[in-house]
């Protein structure tokens, strides 16, 4: 079966020619008819940029402590989407992001194109604004620049203007600087690689509106300067925009886009991009909890130099999102596609649907041309309470409301207590594995609620299960075991798992789990393998990762 499918693979790249073409089973938004409905990416990639060059529109989105990290997408008519490259290996500074720093690292990024090279800035809210860019988006991004060193900046967005000056404007964490719900604007050097200004304050939210205002997105269009900013919150928030004749002000302010009648909660935080037919479009998120934040597309309407997102139902220059619509006019239909969820694993090169929860390190395991990837055991702390720690989780988002995985995993284990399996991952997780106990291994679903606030894991043994293999292998004899494992994810995020020692026939195991979002990131699905503090690695070799209905 894994042959037949690797097979129809290669025909389908032969055919497809360039990039290959993956469509989803559980979540397409191209209607196929001239139409698309939202969410274009019933995914987490949060707080999202988007900028276009010819016919070609490019994504990014916060990726936080999880590498690699800012994601690119590319897209030719801004519904289907495909997963290419990431701009960053590694998360810096590389040492500290060594283990997991939940919910710390890459913030809402912005990406630009300027004198043939794409730019993107980011802010860290405890180390500062930092800069990467490249010539070829799908291939190397250069070295990243730290732009400014500092606590608290975040959310940055350049400007190149016409008279040669660049400028950076930037939002405040509160959790940092003490302060929030202000933007800023800066003057960069000519190579957009290092602050030279001093920054000055264009916009107060601390108006009894626009509080928590952030995420700014800085333009020029028709004579006027634009800032484009979520305020309210990411939950029940909506989208505002400023303009000015002048780049530091004074800035009038409007809100253009807000829930309205609609049951799509804090429409906001995005980018703002043009078609070469001259329409205009604004991509943003939708926070879904433990789904994370999914990414919509409305159409914008100008109307006297204010920009109106979404329809504008009763006129009044604020537009509510659309849940479906006519695609862009980019000229022509392009094929359905979607960024890529299954993984057969018979490549050196990890799929870029995964990305670890830390800093990779060689001893998180290996990519192979053997038919399987191979993750090595971490080990546990000492003094080890929950999964928070654990740096080698291989996680993937969620791609929709519902779904199901299934898994075919190797366990090799020499010392009782180390465990492998699958994991949903969140401020509370649960995770199904086989752990080596004695001459037998054993099914346990383990349990941790507000895993952040060091709560201990809740372990229940569901099965004994026997060994596939034994053989000896230096000073203690190995043990494998063959597995099957299944979660099926239904509305609410409700997960339930399941077992099965063929690939046939299906157990329950354990109890329904309801996932929860992790720290400013949604649920995440994929795999782990942990050894007890003073113990041997083990590992699993994942033979396939499958997403289907």
């Amino acid at each position: 079966m894994k042959r037949l499918i690797m097979v129809l693979a290669l025909l389908g790249s032969w055919q497809m020619n360039a990039e290959a073409q993956y469509v989803s089973d559980v979540w397409v938004s191209d209607q196929s008819d001239g139409t698309y409905v939202n969410p274009v990416l019933h995914a987490d990639y949060s707080d999202p940029d988007v900028c276009a060059v010819g016919d070609d529109f490019y994504m990014t989105a916060s990726s936080f402590q999880c590498t690699p990290g800012l994601p690119i997408l590319h897209s030719k008519d801004l519904v289907n989407w495909q997963l290419v490259n990431y701009a960053l290996k590694e998360v810096e500074p590389k040492d500290f992001y060594r283990k997991p720093q939940h919910g710390k690292g890459v913030w809402a990024p912005c990406i630009r194109y300027h004198n043939g090279e794409f730019y993107i800035y980011w802010g860290d809210p405890d180390w500062g604004i930092f800069m990467v860019k490249t010539k070829d988006p799908k291939g190397e991004w250069e070295k990243p620049v730290l732009v400014k060193a500092g606590r608290g900046m975040i959310d940055p967005s350049p400007l190149w203007d016409e008279d040669g000056k660049v400028y950076l404007a930037h939002a405040w964490a509160g959790s940092r600087a003490g302060f929030n719900s202000i933007i800023t604007i800066c003057e960069m050097n000519a190579e957009g690689t290092q602050v030279i200004g001093e920054p000055v304050l264009v916009f107060d939210g601390n108006d009894g509106v626009n509080h928590t205002v952030e995420g700014a997105k800085f333009y020029k269009n028709n004579g006027y300067y634009y800032i484009l900013a979520p305020a309210g919150g990411v939950v029940e928030g909506w989208q505002i925009a400023l303009r000015s004749k002048h780049v530091y002000g004074p800035y009038e302010s409007k809100i253009v886009m807000a829930q309205g009648s609609t049951d799509i909660n804090g429409p906001h935080q995005g980018g703002w991009v043009k078609t070469r037919s001259g329409e205009s479009w604004f991509v943003h998120f939708q926070d879904k909890g433990a789904y994370g934040r999914v990414i919509h597309l409305n159409p914008v309407e100008w109307k006297d130099n204010w920009p109106v997102i979404g329809t504008d139902k009763d006129g009044d220059g604020c537009g509510e999102p659309v849940k479906r619509h006519r695609k862009p006019d980019v000229g022509r239909n392009w094929p359905v596609q979607t960024p890529v969820e299954s993984d057969e694993f018979d490549s050196h090169k990890l799929g870029l649907q995964w990305e670890w929860h830390a800093n990779y390190q060689d001893c998180f395991g290996f990519t192979s041309d053997l038919g399987y990837m191979r993750i090595y055991s971490h080990i546990l702390s000492e003094h080890f309470v929950n999964c928070w720690e654990v740096p080698n989780l291989l996680l993937q988002k969620f791609p929709a409301e519902e779904f199901t995985v299934t898994t075919k995993l190797k366990v090799s284990a020499k010392d009782d207590g180390q465990q492998s399996g699958l994991i949903v991952m969140g401020w509370d997780y649960c995770r199904i594995g086989v752990e080596k106990q004695g001459e037998a291994f054993v099914l346990k679903q383990t349990v941790c609620k507000d895993a952040e606030q060091g709560t201990p894991e809740t372990v229940v043994t569901l099965a004994e299960v026997p060994v596939s293999r034994k053989f000896e292998a230096g000073l203690h004899p190995n043990y494998e075991r063959d597995i099957f494992l299944r979660v099926q994810v239904g509305k609410g995020a409700v997960c339930r798992f399941y077992y099965s020692l063929d690939g046939k026939k299906f157990m329950q195991a354990g109890a329904p789990f309801t996932a929860r979002q992790g720290k400013w990131i949604g649920a995440k699905l994929g795999l782990f393998s942990v050894t007890p503090y003073g113990k041997e690695r083990g590992w699993v070799d994942v033979d396939w990762f499958r997403v289907s209905k």
